[in-house]
């Protein structure tokens, strides 16, 4: 099985306010979109970031080609415990997970 950073055009984190991060996954195309959409599992990007998939925000858009999730951020942006302040360190973990 290929590695979603392998099958679409990007993966980026960033930012989504102090508390918050966003994880986009640009598919570049109808065909891709659709194999990330059937493909990609809410509960198994929770697991990966170590959340509760209750607390996962998912949002398909696929007008745009796009899978976003938000999750909270481990640590409040810029405090002591904050390992990654701009949060750009979440898209590599996703693009390396197998995808059918």
């Amino acid at each position: 099985m290929p590695e979603l950073g392998s099958i679409v055009e990007k993966v980026r984190s960033k930012n989504a306010g102090p508390f918050w991060l966003t994880v986009d996954i640009f598919c570049g195309s109808p065909e891709v979109y659709a194999r990330v959409v059937n493909g990609l599992s809410s509960e198994r990007v929770a697991r990966l970031f170590r959340v509760e998939e209750a607390t996962l925000k998912r949002f398909d858009i696929a007008v745009l080609h796009v899978v976003k999730f938000s999750l909270p951020r481990p640590a409040i942006q810029g405090t002591a415990h904050d390992r990654d302040m701009h949060g750009a360190g979440w898209a590599p973990l996703l693009a390396e997970v197998e995808i059918n």
